[in-house]
């Protein structure tokens, strides 16, 4: 027999979800300003896209909150303060947290959820772990190559565009300068990476 959603932990379990989700949207929005200030503009485009992408994973808990509108739920939680200096510390911040969420958080919210009788918000929280890896999959890659000094040179010839204008290049690193729009190297991004300009 199902639990009774109001008295459930799956209702708390999914306003912690939304508030962490929003919170990771704001520190990937405050990331991205960093980036850009650090003429790191793919960077940037990366943690732009992820927050867009937390976003709709945060409307989605609270969208299978619906029954509890109007209401005031305390909830309990932690909450990571992720703030850094470097790039690629925010990065692997960005890394561990959503890799936790997907090993994690999710994986015991789905579960309770399904404990619960609640099998559509199991199914959101497992969905969205699995998402939750890709993010830090992506994250550990450009903190990798970062780290390598490799964002912009290849030990193999590439296809690299330009974020700004699409201008597309073949080479082993990033031209200086956009030969289209005249932005800076920071723009450009390798092929196999592409999707990580915003909608």
């Amino acid at each position: 027999m199902a639990t009774d959603f109001q008295n459930s932990q799956t209702k708390l379990n999914l306003l912690r979800a939304f508030a962490g989700e929003s919170q990771a949207r704001n520190r990937y929005t405050i990331a991205a300003s960093q980036a850009k200030n650090d003429k790191l503009h793919v960077i940037q485009a990366v943690f732009l896209f992820t927050a867009g992408q937390e976003k709709e994973h945060a409307e989605i808990f609270y969208n299978h909150l619906a029954s509890c509108a109007g209401q005031n739920i305390k909830i309990d939680g932690g909450y990571p303060i992720d703030i850094a200096d470097s790039i690629v510390k925010l990065l692997r911040f960005a890394q561990h947290n959503e890799y936790e969420e997907h090993d994690d958080v999710y994986q015991n919210f789905g579960q309770v959820a399904k404990s619960e009788g609640f099998d559509a918000v199991a199914n959101s929280f497992f969905k969205i772990a699995e998402i939750e890896k890709t993010h830090g999959d992506r994250f550990k890659r450009f903190a990798d190559l970062l780290e390598q000094n490799k964002l912009f040179v290849s030990d193999v010839e590439c296809k690299w565009m330009c974020l700004n204008c699409g201008y597309t290049f073949e080479g082993l690193a990033a031209p200086e300068m956009c030969p289209v729009c005249r932005h800076d190297k920071g723009y450009f991004i390798r092929a196999d990476l592409y999707p990580v300009v915003e909608n």
